[in-house]
């Protein structure tokens, strides 16, 4: 192996054997054969999408997988060969069967073993030459089957724990810092204040904020952008704990779409989990338009914009209707504002995202106005307009979260509402808000439904009927 190469693939060796440890703690040591031949294929399949399988991943895999034993002496040929009809990620045997298991038992061993392959494909990915989003998108892609299956059977979602120095997760430290041993002698290390360990504690987990993603209605090809980049983020920050070379790459997004598409909760979301893997270092969101950056007289904007970067410094700075930046012409205070973003988006690019979002045609210009403005940004989210059903899931969620109920022929009414809504919808159809609107106006109307019954019961302070729907105009 070259020598390159001994100090990471000795590394990424402990990574792999620690994580599978843990997991034939909770099952057995009977599937370790297939465990075995089922990583090493889904690591020929992860280098393959970025490339080709390549001799220096022959000898990282060999050093990653040979554990005491002799070396074995793969031939480059095969193993591009037995890659070239494995295209579709399968989820293994023993994995299905594990599944079926936890669902009869209420046990968690499946999404114990989807943690577990999520560790080692990261830091398998971590350790070849290149950092690319297509292997980022197989990561993705692998650990949406297998949740698929757990989903399928009916496994709970519930974290089971585990010894934390025998299970190695992609937001701790390095492995190398983790077992490092501590001087002797020390003396009691310094507690936090009360204050800032209850403000730490209030922060949502990664898997928290997974799941939330997660449940956004629609925005199916946005919540798979959002997981690539996060895999991808994961293994750059990998890559530089272990001291290897990262590529240089723009954070800053555009988000391209109609009032009321979900672009502020994702920007928040994304900001949150960046924050949760160690790619930002507090992860808070910060909301400006054109007001919030421009001022009336010459100097002031320079001013007020440096104070809104100060203030997303650590998270992300979302900027709304950003082109309203660049209409005003020549002589406009925006283009000082415009100049002003630039330069913090080069000076602070290691904790600061700025995300850019409007209408997506005025955001094409908006790109195009600035010589600087388009090589900043290379990733690019489209929110598409919500359809009736998802109108109707939003606003029937909406009735959840407030304790309202929709009756059958309420929901039969509010069906035939969003369609309607969808199907008529012009230049100011405002998607999500809309349908708040809706939900509003419905409770505003149950108010005075009720207000002329004598004594409505619980029932009845909950229940939305299809005449709290529609005005009676």
């Amino acid at each position: 192996m070259p020598t390159e190469w001994n100090r990471p693939a000795e590394e990424f060796h402990k990574i792999y054997v620690a994580n599978t440890e843990a997991f034939y703690r909770l099952t057995n040591y009977a599937c370790a054969k297939e465990l075995d031949e089922f990583v090493t294929n889904c690591t020929l399949q992860l280098w393959s999408r970025a490339s080709s399988v390549t001799q220096k991943n022959v000898d990282i895999a060999n050093g990653i997988y040979s554990r005491n034993q002799p070396q074995p002496k793969w031939m480059l040929w095969g193993l591009t060969s037995a890659i070239s009809d494995c295209e579709v990620f399968m989820p293994p045997v023993f994995y299905w069967n594990l599944a079926e298991s936890d669902a009869k038992r209420g046990t968690q061993a499946s999404r114990t073993f989807i943690r577990m392959l999520t560790n080692i494909l990261l830091y398998i990915a971590a350790v070849d030459d290149d950092v690319s989003m297509k292997e980022a998108e197989f990561i993705t892609e692998c650990i949406d089957k297998l949740n698929a299956v757990c989903d399928t059977n009916g496994v709970g979602k519930s974290r089971e724990a585990l010894d934390p120095m025998d299970y190695v997760t992609t937001a701790e430290p390095s492995f190398t810092e983790k077992y490092k041993p501590q001087p002797q002698g020390e003396g009691k290390k310094e507690e936090a204040p009360a204050a800032d360990v209850k403000a730490e504690e209030e922060k949502p987990s990664f898997e928290e904020l997974m799941a939330e993603l997660d449940a956004l209605v629609g925005l199916d090809e946005v919540k798979k952008d959002v997981k690539n980049l996060v895999n991808l983020m994961k293994v750059r920050k990998l890559r530089k704990d272990n001291d290897l070379p990262v590529p240089p790459m723009s954070l800053h997004m555009v988000f391209m779409g109609n009032p009321g598409t979900g672009k502020t909760t994702v920007a928040r979301l994304i900001s949150s989990l960046y924050a949760s893997i160690g790619v930002l270092s507090k992860g808070q969101l910060v909301e400006v338009d054109r007001s919030g950056l421009v001022a009336g007289y010459v100097g002031q904007t320079a001013l007020k914009t440096q104070e809104a970067i100060k203030n997303a410094l650590g998270g992300v700075l979302f900027i709304d209707e950003a082109y309203s930046l660049s209409s005003g012409g020549e002589n406009d205070f925006g283009r000082e504002a415009i100049e002003t973003i630039l330069k913090a988006m080069e000076d602070h690019r290691d904790d600061l995202i700025v995300i850019v979002a409007g209408y997506t045609e005025p955001m094409k210009g908006f790109l195009t106005s600035n010589p600087g403005l388009e090589s900043r940004f290379n990733k690019y989210f489209f929110f598409p307009d919500y359809n009736g059903e998802q109108l109707l899931e939003i606003f029937k969620s909406q009735c959840k979260k407030n304790a309202y109920i929709l009756t059958k022929e309420a929901e039969t009414a509010a069906k035939t509402l969003f369609d309607e809504l969808y199907e008529n919808r012009n230049e100011n159809f405002g998607n999500g808000r809309d349908v708040r609107n809706c939900f509003e106006d419905a409770i505003v109307r149950q108010s005075n439904r009720l207000a002329a019954m004598e004594a409505p019961t619980k029932e009845d302070l909950m229940a939305i009927l299809p005449e709290d729907l529609t005005s009676e105009e």
